[in-house]
């Protein structure tokens, strides 16, 4: 993949990441408990019937320098003991509004570290949901794991309470770039802690995580840590762009002293990465993602259904509405989202008090369910068939492009770029313009044109 140089320039402006539509900075305090208790009474009667869950854990041992997510230094046991007892109790007060007919295709950890935590409490957690829950046939059970802090019986024992995908967030096998970015390397050697992942069942599964655009780092330097990571044989491999975003974390600006590669820079390791991983047999699911030909994600992007809420790209099968716990946790919603507050005190106090501690939200509207289907499609099989959209929606297309800001000389101009092309059904993105593939989508969105919001670049 080569990307020419004037393209970057042009198109690598800040534009939304669109793991949700609308994106979070768009939520507001006029989602309340009692509006989120309202969603998610209705949520038993929109599809799909799935449900998925979101765990929170917040802690970390420290504190990277990078991290977009809501993390917080270590807790001392006694708290950090308090946090899961008043997580356990959310679980069992939203879970007494769900249809218990419905079952649980997808479970997923994400912090901060969740590894962090004692493994028997984790698995607390699990038989929770296992008991308050019925769950569909092969769920995934997935945990994203620090590997400076897992040892080998933690991964037996996390194995034992059910989990069967382990995300592990490498950013880079450069112990120098790691440093400067305030993040341990792991204990083992990666190959082992795969190969102890791995051991004793065909059906456990390991994802490699990555970061493009640290201090540092070079083309030559990032493509050795994925030449190095292809030779493990992950089954999925994620290659995250940097977002760069210091007016929300303040501890990005300490990057900004050292000095961060410029978007030439990124980008060449995007296409020089991207190109190696296509050349050793994985395939490129979505924006940052590669897997291996035999996995469910690309059987589904062949069949243009790949689909992705919060935690990731995913499958109809495991897909649900999204259920989420714990400090910060968006809950994901048919007809919207709400998120839990980012103040640990706060979320306690809530929940002892029999509230649920909602912050802040988003509904939807009739139209903006319509946007974010056309975008959610975009972003996940990178085409649009405008018919089937459509179809889909139960509506016609001329009340789809009416819903979304669709302008045909826009698109014309994308197409003279080598960004997409047109097609008599929709549009098809090339494979140089994936990586602009959020500017294409943020043309749709009415938000997007009518207000301003601080977004990181594309690259």
């Amino acid at each position: 993949m080569i990307i020419p140089e004037h393209l970057l320039e042009k198109y690598n402006s800040p534009v939304p990441r669109y793991t949700s539509y609308p994106p979070a900075n768009y939520f507001t305090g006029e989602v309340t408990e009692s509006k989120y208790i309202e969603a998610v009474k209705d949520s038993n009667n929109r599809n799909p019937q799935n449900i998925s869950i979101y765990i929170h854990i917040p802690f970390c041992k420290k504190l990277c320098f990078y991290c977009g997510c809501n993390a917080l230094p270590l807790a001392t046991m006694s708290a950090m003991e308090n946090y899961v007892t008043t997580l356990k109790q959310e679980i069992r007060m939203v879970a007494a509004l769900i249809d218990k007919g419905r079952k649980v295709s997808q479970i997923h950890y994400g912090g901060g570290t969740p590894n962090v935590l004692p493994v028997e409490w984790i698995a607390e957690i699990n038989e929770l949901i296992y008991s308050l829950f019925k769950l569909t046939d092969q769920p995934e059970i997935a945990i994203e794991c620090n590997p400076a802090h897992l040892s080998f019986d933690y991964i037996d024992r996390l194995k034992k309470a059910g989990f069967n995908r382990f995300s592990i967030g490498i950013q880079d096998f450069n112990k120098d770039i790691l440093k400067t970015v305030n993040r341990d390397p792991s204990e083992f050697p990666v190959g082992e802690i795969l190969q102890k992942i791995k051991s004793g069942s065909e059906h456990i599964a390991v994802n490699l995580d990555f970061i493009y655009g640290l201090p540092g780092q070079t083309v030559e330097s990032f493509l050795d840590s994925i030449r190095k990571a292809v030779d493990l044989r992950p089954d999925r491999l994620v290659t995250f762009s940097y977002a760069h975003v210091p007016w929300v974390k303040k501890a990005q600006k300490i990057l900004d002293k050292i000095g961060l590669p410029d978007g030439e820079l990124k980008m060449k390791m995007f296409s020089e990465s991207h190109n190696f991983l296509l050349a050793n047999g994985y395939k490129s699911i979505g924006l940052d993602h590669y897997v291996l030909e035999s996995d469910e994600l690309y059987q589904a992007l062949q069949n243009k259904s790949l689909h992705r809420n919060f935690q990731g790209y995913c499958t109809r099968h495991t897909t649900g509405q999204v259920y989420a716990f714990g400090v910060s946790s968006i809950s994901q919603l048919e007809k919207g989202y709400a998120q839990n507050t980012k103040s640990v005190k706060d979320y306690i106090e809530s929940i002892n008090s029999g509230h649920l501690p909602i912050d802040k939200g988003y509904m939807l509207s009739d139209n903006e369910i319509i946007v974010r289907e056309v975008i959610n499609q975009l972003m996940c099989n990178m085409h649009i068939h405008w018919k089937e959209l459509a179809d889909r929606l139960n509506i016609s297309q001329t009340a789809v492009k009416n819903a979304i800001t669709y302008d045909g000389a826009e698109l014309k101009k994308f197409e003279e770029d080598g960004i997409l092309q047109l097609t008599a059904e929709g549009l098809e993105m090339t494979e140089s313009g994936t990586l602009f593939i959020r500017n294409v989508a943020a043309s749709f969105d009415p938000l997007t044109n009518t207000q301003f919001k601080q977004f990181s670049k594309p690259v």
